[in-house]
């Protein structure tokens, strides 16, 4: 444990595997009391909060389906109230439907904007009540915002493009409360929605600078510098973390 983020609250959506549960570890570690969401993984929610616990840290492990307005702010006003406030955002929650847009079903295109862009404001406006001035908002984007070098992922794509102008009219928005909104944009991480070795991975490897995927621990190292003290200067900005995937 460290005490970087000492006396600070995190909320992050989506924080029950993969890339979300390196997060909560990560903010834990640094001294952050954290709430977290999940939709179905409630075995390995309640694992990882009993884990931050276990080492002298705080979690709260909520159930919330990112896509259900209700059901996020209620999450959000419960860890506050369990935890006196909220001073940390991180939107995680997040899906991926891959198909040509031929085929690509208009459910899946609504799902895909309901979550992952509807879902972070919702988060957003949930939150602001409940976190002061020097606040910090993340969104965990991707590198496909800005590129897609194989058929089938318009509509991913599409969705976190849109984050990036969120979080520039939005770190316009509370830029006088001192608050910072930022997106962190990874490239391939390796999770087990997305494992690092199989026949996809080594075509995006193919696309890479370095060809391997992320550890999750390196995107939550990033998103631990963007909440952090040394950091109170970046706002509005998309963060790229990809290995070379876009250079």
């Amino acid at each position: 444990m460290t005490s970087t983020l000492s006396g600070k609250v995190a909320f992050v959506t989506g924080g029950a595997r993969g890339i979300g549960a390196a997060i909560v570890r990560r903010l834990a570690r640094d001294g952050a009391k954290v709430a977290f969401t999940y939709k179905g993984s409630a075995a390995s929610a309640n694992a990882l909060a009993e884990e931050i616990v276990a080492n002298d840290g705080h979690a709260l492990a909520l159930q919330a389906d990112a896509g259900d307005a209700v059901a996020l702010s209620r999450a959000v006003d419960e860890a506050a109230a369990a935890f006196g406030k909220i001073d940390i955002l991180v939107n995680n929650a997040g899906v991926l439907f891959l198909g040509p847009v031929d085929t690509f079903s208009l459910e899946d295109f609504d799902t895909t904007l309901q979550i992952n862009v509807r879902g972070v404001f919702v988060a957003v406006k949930a939150v602001l009540p409940h976190m002061g001035n020097g606040g910090r908002i993340v969104n965990i984007g991707s590198c496909n915002a800005e590129r897609m070098p194989f058929p089938g992922g318009a509509a991913y794509a599409m969705s976190k493009s849109a984050l990036r102008g969120l979080v520039q009219g939005m770190a316009r928005d509370l830029g006088p409360r001192g608050i910072t909104v930022n997106n962190v944009q990874p490239g391939p991480t390796d999770t087990d929605m997305n494992p690092g070795s199989s026949d996809f991975a080594a075509s995006l490897h193919g696309l890479m600078a370095l060809q391997r995927h992320a550890h999750p621990d390196e995107i939550a190292g990033m998103v631990a510098y963007v909440v952090g003290p040394e950091a109170g200067f970046v706002t509005g900005a998309s963060l790229t973390i990809d290995g070379g995937f876009n250079a």
